[in-house]
């Protein structure tokens, strides 16, 4: 299967996602095309997508919006996964209310989409993010939790698995 994984990432930590991702895919024996979202021209080729976002203020980013405006019609014919990386609510223990990124994948259906924790450096954040962040009570760290992102890719795996005519 030759499978596209897309990202919009604003300080790179999605694009770490993406990566890892990406990876376990490949090494699970399929052809891996990583791009950022606005530099896709076709999805003619791939068997599937995988789509990520940074959420910023409840919201994907919008390249990856754009992304899913300008191939609605093909996403509509291929397995998508979305995932999402983001910081709301994780003092808490987890990631609240992913529920605005919703609508901009209704139209697609994903077979699965996620929700990570994120990662949050402050000296990569202009002043305004900073302001954003403290206000928001976002703290400083990395949030990421590599055995559930490791799981998700091993779920699409297994997709393929199930259904090899695919």
């Amino acid at each position: 299967m030759k499978i596209l994984v897309a990202a919009a990432s604003k300080h790179g930590s999605t694009l770490d996602v993406r990566d890892r991702i990406a990876k376990a895919l490949s090494e699970g024996g399929h052809e891996v095309v990583t791009e950022a979202p606005q530099n896709v021209e076709t999805l003619e080729g791939y068997d599937a997508v995988v789509l990520g976002s940074a959420v910023y203020i409840t919201q994907w980013m919008s390249p990856a919006k754009d992304f899913i405006a300008r191939f609605t019609e093909e996403l509509r014919h291929l397995p998508v996964w979305a995932f999402s990386v983001g910081l709301s609510g994780v003092p808490k223990g987890n990631v609240q209310d992913p529920s605005r990124v919703g609508p901009a994948l209704i139209e697609v259906a994903p077979v699965e989409q996620k929700t990570f924790a994120g990662k949050l450096d402050p000296t990569k954040l202009n002043l305004r993010e900073r302001s954003i962040a403290r206000l928001g009570g976002a703290i400083e760290g990395d949030y990421r939790d590599w055995a559930e992102i490791d799981a998700f890719a091993q779920r699409i795996l297994a997709y393929f698995e199930a259904e090899p005519e695919r």
